[in-house]
């Protein structure tokens, strides 16, 4: 009698447990795309998930009213103590820090809010709130969720994110990228961009940049990259059309998305040496942003998937 209850237990907990997997999978792309949107991050993120699941396989289903915001409220938590810990970490970074690019799908681009709140140029702009304004912002603006659900997550009251909200909101509106470009002219833009590098087409270069333009490099200590941004388009030229991606060996320049935008992988000898992720405002380029921290590179060799719903 005893054993076979054991076993009625044994496949209650299994079976608890099968359930738990099958919601987690089905959330799993917006709970990663979550996480990353407030660390910056995809391992970081990928290990936000990993507490995740730990703390969701132990929680009693019936107790769970609406399995998504439930799952969400565990990410953010978990990111946002992440995130605390991060904000050290970064103090004592070598150099500029940039956030870990992904290699996209073209599907993610087709979602414009999404590529947006994904892109370099939006996390950065993110890295300039504090981390409870950041996490209120994500949840809010790029996955509405309502206030209830967000003050539950950041252990606020409804009112207090209202506030937090509306000032996220107003900062991230006078830093975010403004100009929406079609994806013809990012494409054409792109590909104007590669054959100047590949050229050392100064000229072509400087026809291409934003008068503000600036670069940002990311050698996270271990290889060499710029110590400090470099702004303005002679500037900006000079480094592309001078040398910035000349080392020994023969170079590629490959067009990719990465963060729901335009970039280039660039290798040397067939192996990967750099992202150079572009951001493109009204046709021209404004932004520049090159990852060569080796740490950092894992996520261009193959696609990773984001999302706003499950």
């Amino acid at each position: 009698m005893s054993g076979r209850a054991d076993g009625d237990g044994g496949t209650a907990r299994g079976d608890r447990v099968d359930a738990a997997t099958e919601a987690f999978v089905a959330h799993r792309n917006l709970l990663f795309t979550v996480a990353y949107e407030m660390l910056g991050s995809a391992a970081d993120a990928e290990d936000v998930l990993q507490e995740t699941w730990l703390r969701w396989v132990g929680v009693d289903p019936g107790t769970v009213r609406e399995v998504r915001a439930y799952l969400v409220r565990i990410t953010t938590r978990q990111a946002l103590d992440r995130l605390r810990a991060l904000g050290r970490r970064k103090e004592s970074y070598v150099g500029p820090w940039l956030p870990e690019p992904l290699l996209t799908a073209p599907d993610a681009a087709e979602d414009v809010e999404l590529a947006e709140s994904v892109s370099m140029a939006m996390l950065l702009v993110l890295e300039t709130l504090n981390p409870t304004e950041r996490a209120v912002f994500v949840l809010r603006e790029v996955f509405d969720l309502d206030y209830d659900e967000i003050a539950a997550a950041v252990d606020k009251t409804p009112v207090t994110v209202r506030q937090i909200a509306h000032r996220a909101r107003a900062h991230v509106a006078a830093r975010r990228p403004r100009g929406s470009v079609s994806p013809a002219e990012t494409r054409a833009v792109l590909d104007a961009f590669q054959a100047a590098v590949e050229n050392g087409d100064l000229q072509r270069l400087l026809d291409l940049l934003a008068p503000g333009v600036v670069a940002l490099s990311d050698g996270g200590g271990v290889v060499h990259a710029l110590v400090r941004p470099v702004t303005g388009a002679p500037k900006v030229a000079r480094l592309l059309a001078g040398g910035w991606y000349r080392r020994q060996g023969t170079r590629t320049l490959e067009p990719v998305e990465v963060n729901g935008g335009p970039a280039l992988l660039v290798r040397y000898d067939g192996a990967l040496d750099a992202v150079l992720a572009v951001r493109i405002d009204s046709g021209l380029i404004s932004g520049l942003y090159s990852v060569r921290n080796p740490e950092k590179l894992s996520r261009v060799t193959r696609h990773t998937a984001v999302s706003r719903r499950s």
